[in-house]
Order: structure tokens, then C-alpha cells, then sequence
């Protein structure tokens, strides 16, 4: 163990981490590497009091922005692309606080909602159920996204937990939808 570090409990988890961590993420500390400041989504996640809020915020200029420049394809490759980088640069970070899956880390959040985004109609009121539908299973963690979030540590961990809270949000409008279109 490094000179300074002790262990201690961070979400139930055992870790070893210096004695000023964990710390309260900085600007400073966001810019200080490439890896924090993805992570960090541009600094979103600094936002308080709901960062994965704010970050998921950001994944709406981003979708308005580039979608309609870009073919679906490439779309779904830069989503792809983002969800890689995510598990490095969540990894990256989580370890630098030592705090594998810190609120401030945000990138999950914009990859997922921008997942959602694609998937529904490209309209206010549609952007706006699969922003709270998306927002209540990353809040509340329904099963197994509670048991993924406790299981799977690093940056793969991180990401992936928030990909399927994309997956219970599209499938809640598909279902809301299908009811709606069969007038049942």
C-alpha cells in the first residue's frame, strides 16, 4: 500500500485510497486530465445538487447538434465509440477519487440518453418522456440495474448500468405506445 493511503469503505466496497480522497472533484481537477474531463461530461457533472441531471441535459445539444448532420449509422457508431471511451475514462477517474462510480461522473448518463434520444421520435414532447423515463430507472435502479451498479465495478460497471436503465426507459414508451395504438 502507498505511503499516506489507508483502507476504507466507499459504498460498501473496500478500497485503498490516500488520505485526502475521497475528495469533492474541483474544476481543477476535472481539467486536469482528458479522462476527468469525459468522465466529468465537459463539466456537468460538477453541477449541484443532481448531476446525472445535468448530464443528462447535455446529451440533448449533443443529439441536436450532430444527428441530424450525420447518417444513423455513424450516429450509432460515435454512441458505440462514446460507451468505450466511457469505460476508460470512468475507469480512469473513478480510480484518480477513489470512488469507483462517483456521482460527478456523468459520461454514462449522455451515452445512455443519447441512446434513448435516437430511439425515439425526434420531438420535443418524446425528448421529454424519455428524458424522465430515462431519469427515474437511473434513479431508482429497478432490477437488475441495482445488482449491476453493486456488481460490476471499473469503468464497465459504470456505463453499463445506465445502458440498460436507456433500454427500460424505450421499452416503457414501446409498451405505453403499443397500449395507446391498440386503444387498450
Amino acid at each position: 500500500m502507498a505511503a499516506g493511503a489507508r483502507w476504507r469503505s466507499i459504498g460498501g466496497a473496500l478500497t485503498t485510497s490516500p488520505d485526502f480522497l475521497p475528495r469533492r472533484p474541483t474544476l481543477a481537477f476535472v481539467l486536469r486530465h482528458p479522462a476527468h474531463l469525459l468522465a466529468f461530461g465537459l463539466g456537468s457533472g460538477l453541477v449541484r445538487p443532481a448531476p446525472g441531471t445535468a448530464g443528462t441535459l447535455l446529451a440533448l445539444p449533443i443529439f441536436w447538434f450532430v444527428h441530424p448532420r450525420v447518417p444513423d449509422v455513424a450516429f450509432l457508431g460515435m454512441i458505440a465509440v462514446l460507451f468505450l471511451v466511457g469505460i476508460w475514462a470512468c475507469g480512469r477517474t473513478g480510480r484518480a477519487l477513489g470512488v469507483p462510480d462517483h456521482s460527478g461522473m456523468v459520461l454514462d448518463e449522455i451515452v445512455a440518453f443519447l441512446l434513448v434520444l435516437f430511439m425515439l421520435p425526434a420531438t420535443l414532447p418524446w425528448q421529454a418522456v424519455g428524458f424522465l423515463l430515462f431519469r427515474l430507472f437511473d434513479i431508482y435502479k429497478p432490477p437488475p440495474i441495482r445488482q449491476l451498479d453493486r456488481s460490476l465495478k471499473g469503468g464497465f460497471g459504470v456505463m453499463l448500468d445506465d445502458l440498460v436503465a436507456a433500454f427500460y426507459a424505450l421499452l416503457a414508451v414501446a409498451l405505453w405506445k403499443t397500449v395507446v395504438d391498440h386503444g387498450g
